[in-house]
């Protein structure tokens, strides 16, 4: 199987690492397109005649072409991509907010796969969530996804809409844990905590915790009743999440974020 990867950003380097590790794919058999070619050292094995900078007949003995390009600079891809492509070819696309009958229309193919995985699959931990257009057999879906189950896990859902509500939550949510990491490391650094202590009781706080969230069979509701004794420090302080209306907050946000993935593929 040959598969090429237009862009070479993150999600494409993730990608070909991954794919590599594997064995899944021979580093010989995965080609690139990127505006910037990598030095040897950072080309992950790929022999350097496999970069190029514009798509050629290269692309053309390609089994599956893995769109990893900013849904902004779409328009501008197929123009290059447009005439070394065929109907045989599967394109995998990564791309927030454009559609599978989009990418067809555009594309002039018809066998279209969308997907939206997340920062983690970098480390091979992602989650990833994927639609596929009708000419998509079963044969083709079981091969794109145990290629994305390289980089960590996924969920196939039959209806397409689901994807920007799936970048809302999965894609964009690595940032909200962060986020709220980091409002922790400040807090506890206003205690007293040096930075680098502030770092290590958040860091284990959410490691542990999502471990045991992940072992337990436990809902997230009872798991909370089992930290917050009535009266205790935790009640005080969920009273304060629930006084801001904190959970709404996040809805808000993420909704939000669902709306964007919409606007980007319009």
């Amino acid at each position: 199987m040959k598969i090429a990867i237009i862009g070479f950003g993150n999600l494409g380097k993730t990608f070909a690492s991954s794919f590599i590790k594997s064995r899944v794919i021979k580093n010989e058999d995965i080609y690139v397109v990127s505006r910037t070619l990598p030095k040897l050292e950072m080309s992950l094995g790929i022999p350097m005649i496999n970069f190029q900078n514009t798509p050629s007949l290269k692309i053309a003995e390609s089994d599956i072409i893995i769109l990893c390009t900013k849904p902004q600079d779409f328009e501008e891809v197929v123009k290059t991509l447009k005439p070394v492509i065929s109907e045989e070819q599967i394109i995998l696309s990564v791309m927030a907010g454009v559609s599978i009958e989009k990418i067809k229309e555009k594309l002039g193919i018809k066998k279209v796969i969308r997907s939206m995985p997340n920062l983690g699959t970098q480390i091979g931990l992602g989650m990833t969530v994927f639609s596929a257009s009708a000419e998509i057999d079963r044969k083709d879906l079981f091969i794109v996804q145990n290629l994305i189950n390289t980089t960590g896990k996924s969920i196939y859902v039959e209806d397409e809409s689901l994807i920007n509500p799936a970048t809302a939550v999965s894609g964009s949510g690595p940032a909200y844990v962060f986020y709220f990491m980091n409002a922790m490391i400040k807090a506890a650094e206003e205690f007293g905590f040096s930075s680098s202590e502030a770092e290590v009781l958040v860091h284990q706080t959410f490691l542990g915790a999502v471990n045991l969230q992940s072992a337990s069979n436990l809902s997230n509701e009872e798991l909370i009743m089992k930290v917050a004794s009535k009266g205790g420090t935790t009640e005080s302080a969920l009273n304060v999440f629930i006084t801001n209306a904190l959970d709404e907050t996040i809805a808000q946000a993420m909704q939000s974020a669902n709306s964007r993935a919409i606007e980007l593929g319009a």
